[in-house]
């Protein structure tokens, strides 16, 4: 029987599978890692250790558990952390820690200065996106000028994705979903690099071949083969980031579809029968050609409650820690009792784009238990994701059928207020194992093993979450809003 192997690398963890081809999961394992902080602002990976060294002990983890010969894989995909950077030398070799998508804010002052310089409106019409946390190009800027001994070694500058595709192949292969986020150096509408809107971030050579996520990048080489376990030769695709195979993996295909993903943070991704244009929301094309994506994130969500066990809840089995604290949140009522919590604590992404945003925990008093504070964290996250949701219906693009995925998803208080606090109802598909799953599937789509369609006899519906709105979320909503609002100006004023 063929076998398509998925990985994908995400930020607290990385995950795999082996599916077989009829979407049956014949093995799967996950390894944990680090998020590193330098220092306020800051959010990095080790390559190596954290890509490269997960990879190979999933893939051979994977073969051992199964049985499965490696012969018997016919692709192989992955996926990996959003837009992140990493300079690598002649030989593919990291010059440094791989920077982080938009958790990562150390390009502030280069994202002012190349808006002021190029133009907001010129940067959001050639590039899909404003300049924020999450586009690459200043980035590399940050790079050039701060660690100009490093960026004069940069033979190529990659992403997680890419440097796992040449580590495998000995290609450097990015695909157009992935390279949308490197602004202001791709361009939307001709699908491909230019230096036409600034010529001092990097050159042309030093990036890597555009391509579609279902093409095939190369071929497994004998030194991969000798790491991985993998057969010489095997197919490898261009890959992608981790949200888009993860909504993938949930069937969103059709415009009006949009993915909930629950993880490290919370992101979405909307399919749109045209292109989006507004700075509040990211765009790309999608992985298929033709279609389009409109995106957008928070800064930190899931990566709160490893927080919050970690700081508050030390005395807790570890093993058990999320499980009780669940439990607390539960007796607490929905609207925790009167407490608003500011989920900022790495800045925020979509919709308000502010490295400087603060966390906040708003309308203590001495009846307020831990349960409280954790359910506030959990409604926080879920008002920052209405937030968002909001924005997508200001221009016009409201979700037809949203769909969950994501280790939150099984965080009943998470969930259930998202739904409560949007209004809307969420679909769960049978399995949630995430963006691994969704690259099988592209493995499987690249060498024409199953079509677009596919993805619903492998996954299918199994429940929904309905929506349950309340008078208190409506009421703490709107405070939520108004709390940074009237406090942003003070928020900067503290600075990073």
């Amino acid at each position: 029987m063929n076998h398509y192997l998925g990985i994908d690398i995400g930020t607290y963890a990385s995950k795999g599978v082996l599916v077989d081809a009829d979407g049956g999961i014949v093995a799967s394992a996950d390894k944990a890692h680090k998020m590193i902080v330098p220092q306020p602002g800051w959010a990095e990976h080790r390559p190596r250790e954290d890509w490269w060294d997960d990879f190979t002990d999933l893939s051979r983890t994977l073969l051992a558990e199964s049985g499965v010969a490696p012969e018997s894989i016919r692709a192989v995909a992955c996926s990996a952390i959003g837009p992140c950077m990493l300079p690598v030398d002649d030989v593919g070799e990291p010059l440094m820690n791989g920077v982080l998508y938009g958790v990562d804010a150390r390009a502030a002052a280069e994202i002012e200065e190349l808006t002021k310089r190029i133009g907001g409106d010129v940067i959001l019409d050639r590039c899909g996106n404003a300049l924020t946390s999450q586009s690459v190009g200043p980035k590399i800027l940050w790079l050039r000028r701060n660690r100009p001994e490093i960026f004069a070694k940069a033979h190529k500058i990659l992403t997680a994705s890419s440097f796992l595709v040449h580590r495998l192949t000995g290609e450097y292969v990015i695909d157009h979903y992935t390279a949308a986020n490197l602004s202001p150096i791709y361009m939307v509408d001709s699908l491909s690099w230019s230096l036409d809107l600034a010529d001092d971030i990097v050159a042309i050579d030093q990036l890597p071949r555009l391509a579609w996520s279902t093409e095939i990048a190369g071929h497994v080489t004998s030194a991969a083969a000798e790491e991985t376990g993998l057969a010489a030769g095997t197919p490898v695709t261009a890959g992608t980031i981790d949200a888009a195979a993860e909504a993938l993996s949930v069937g969103v295909r059709d415009s009006g579809d949009m993915m909930m993903m629950y993880g490290s943070t919370i992101f979405i991704i909307m399919l749109t029968a045209e292109r989006v244009r507004d700075p509040r929301l990211w765009y790309a094309p999608w992985l298929f050609e033709g279609q389009h994506a409109s995106m957008s994130g928070l800064a930190t969500s899931g990566t709160l409650t490893h927080w919050f066990r970690d700081e508050f809840a030390r005395e807790l089995d570890p093993g058990r820690a999320v499980i009780e604290l669940a439990a607390e949140a539960e007796r607490s009522p929905p609207g925790a009792n009167g407490l608003v919590f500011l989920p900022y604590f790495s800045g925020e992404r979509t919709p308000i784009h502010d490295p400087f945003a603060k966390g906040v925990l708003f309308g203590l008093n001495l009846t307020h238990g831990r349960g409280d504070v954790y359910r506030a964290l959990l409604e926080g996250i879920a008002y920052g994701t209405n937030h968002v949701i909001e924005t997508y219906e200001d221009v016009g693009q409201s979700p037809v059928r949203l769909l969950a995925v994501g280790g939150g998803t099984k965080n009943k208080v998470w969930s259930q207020a998202t739904s409560d606090i949007s209004a809307r109802d969420q679909i769960l598909c049978s399995r949630t194992i995430g963006a691994s799953y969704g690259d099988a599937f592209l493995a499987a789509l690249a060498v024409g093993d199953v079509d677009r369609g596919g993805i619903a006899k492998w996954n299918p519906i199994e429940a929904e979450i309905e929506a349950s709105p309340s008078d208190v979320y409506r009421r703490q909503y709107k405070v939520f809003r108004e709390i940074y609002n009237r406090n942003a100006d003070l928020m900067h004023r503290l600075g990073g």
